[in-house]
């Protein structure tokens, strides 16, 4: 197990060892039983939260911390994230929590032997969350079953 972050309500993101790698994201909240966000899960919430505060300012934010992310889990980008999770005020726990899930997702794809798409699968998904304001169910399951070449050029047409 490694600790992502742990958060000011003391719940804590980690990567453990899932069914096919060591790079499953899970979260422990207080009082609640450890488990894998799903991609429909978290889409909906910030499908929900973009309601709130902007659907295009939650994606800027999250290109911010896109951009940086590697292979390895970066302190820098932990506090990024907690920055700009600190000015949608009410929301901010919230939001810093989702977006460090996304972070950890991404990481992971980043480290996924054969995944050749890597993190431009979850801005995929963002970007027709947010953007393109498609049912976070749709998002999460395009994906699924497509040949990479497809995924690929679908990426390259948004511009990514």
């Amino acid at each position: 197990m490694t600790t992502i972050q742990t958060f000011d309500d003391g719940s804590v993101i980690t990567f453990e060892n899932g069914s096919f790698d060591s790079w499953c994201v899970l979260l422990k909240r207080p009082g609640q039983t450890k488990y894998a966000p799903t991609d429909r899960q978290y889409f909906t919430k910030l499908q929900q939260l973009g309601e709130i505060h902007g659907h295009q300012r939650l994606y800027g934010d999250f290109l911010k911390f896109y951009a940086l992310t590697s292979v390895n889990i970066d302190p820098y980008v932990l506090n990024l994230i907690r920055q700009l999770s600190s000015a949608y005020i009410t929301d901010s726990l919230e939001i810093e929590i989702l977006f460090t899930i996304l972070y950890a997702g991404m990481i992971a794809e980043e480290n996924k032997q054969f995944a050749i798409l890597k993190k431009r699968i979850k801005r995929l998904g963002m970007h027709q969350t947010l953007i393109e304001l498609k049912p976070p169910e749709f998002a999460a399951s395009f994906s699924k079953g497509r040949k990479w070449q497809e995924l690929d050029q679908i990426c390259k047409t948004k511009g990514f």
